[in-house]
């Protein structure tokens, strides 16, 4: 009984496996079918006689020539054209400081900024005087001496060897008498000069950076008392390409002005702001790393005292320069943008695409500045074309 049902349940699985089978055929045909009709009912292509050329249309701007000043754009920091630390030639405890003298502060040429109490230079000088007095009085008495002395080598009515002479007369007395009075008077002028410079002023209209002094500071010779940086002219310290510096323009005789320059601080200042300044000097030497020329440039009034419309600078500020270069006459000025590789341009002539080779004397961050291979009122395409081969046909955009 049990084998029975053994081969009944075989049966039916080889009845389902071949079921399967039937049902996949049968797709497989079905597939096969539907494929060729496809093929059969696919349209049959064409190949014309002669191949139909479509001009490519492209944008293009007018080359024009003329004469033009680039503009070189470099960056740099800006620096103190003067700068001292203010430093004590005389030695005491600070009695008084300017109200201006604080961080920050303007202060004139010649304004006080610090008296170191004066009493023991004052005290000084009365003793250098007290010592003066008393050198002159001894000059006066070696003089009397020195009459009587001639009023006797007269009377000997001998006359005597030059140096046995000169020692009757008493010259050498006279003479230490009259070193001791100028000594005596140099120490007094030295005593004056000390008692000034117990008084302490600005060299020049500064501008205040630090101040490390307060009232009652017991000071020495050479301490570090305050920064100053002058207010009449700062120097932005930029680098510049070797290759460019034969179009600028730098001053050699006090009359001549340098280069103009157009300074910006992004940073800081409002879009639209700028401050002007002037090529001063070329750094002769060659920055460390990038290898690249220094140069000087000067703005005057930097803290803007005398407008004050104009945006101030500050020391150490990292700032743009755009700096006018000398003249190129009978040029054509060409974005960048349009030179090509192996700089080259790109020319719609009578429809047609020309491939120009290029002369380039000069090229700023936005232009080219060309000699040759372009001329005036000639049309050089803008758009960036994906096959470029000379002889292409070329139609405007903007043409019917």
């Amino acid at each position: 009984m049990q084998d029975t049902d053994r081969m009944k349940t075989q049966d039916k699985s080889y009845l389902g496996w071949k079921g399967t089978l039937l049902v996949c055929f049968l797709l497989f045909l079905l597939g096969a079918g539907v494929i060729a009709l496809i093929f059969s009912t696919e349209p049959t292509p064409s190949r014309s006689s002669a191949s139909r050329e479509t001009a490519m249309l492209v944008q293009v701007t007018k080359a024009s020539k003329g004469d033009y000043k680039p503009v070189i754009e470099v960056m740099g920091t800006v620096t103190p054209a003067r700068e001292i630390v203010l430093s004590p030639r005389v030695s005491g405890r600070v009695v008084q400081l300017s109200e201006e003298f604080t961080p920050g502060g303007e202060v004139k040429e010649g304004q006080r900024l610090v008296r170191i109490d004066p009493e023991d230079y004052r005290n000084a000088l009365v003793e250098r005087k007290s010592e003066l007095r008393q050198a002159k009085s001894d000059m006066q008495i070696e003089r009397g001496k020195q009459e009587v002395a001639r009023s006797d080598y007269e009377a000997l009515d001998k006359v005597l060897p030059p140096e046995k002479r000169v020692l009757m007369l008493r010259k050498p007395q006279m003479n230490s008498t009259l070193a001791r009075v100028e000594f005596a008077r140099a120490a007094v002028e030295q005593a004056k000069l000390e008692l000034r410079r117990t008084s302490i002023e600005a060299p020049f209209d500064a501008h205040i950076l630090s101040r490390n002094v307060n009232l009652g500071s017991q000071v020495s010779v050479g301490d570090n008392l305050a920064r100053l940086v002058g207010v009449d002219t700062y120097w932005v310290e930029a680098t510049v390409p070797v290759s460019k510096l034969k179009r600028l323009s730098f001053p050699r005789d006090k009359g001549e002005k340098g280069s103009k320059v157009r300074i910006r601080d992004r940073a800081a200042w409002e879009e639209g702001q700028f401050r002007e300044g002037r090529l001063y000097k070329l750094v002769a030497s060659l920055e460390d790393r990038t290898r690249m020329a220094r140069v000087l440039i000067t703005v005057n009034d930097p803290l803007a005292l005398e407008n004050q419309q104009k945006p101030a600078m500050l020391i150490g500020a990292y700032v743009q320069a755009r700096i006018q270069g000398g003249e190129l006459e009978d040029v054509v000025r060409l974005s960048r943008d349009y030179v090509r590789k192996g700089d080259t341009a790109w020319v719609m002539k009578q429809g047609k695409l020309e491939i120009r080779d290029l002369d380039i004397a000069f090229r700023d961050k936005e232009n080219a500045y060309i000699k040759a291979g372009l001329g005036d009122g000639e049309k050089v395409v803008t758009t960036n074309l994906t096959t470029v081969v000379e002889g292409s046909k070329l139609r405007l955009k903007n043409s019917n």
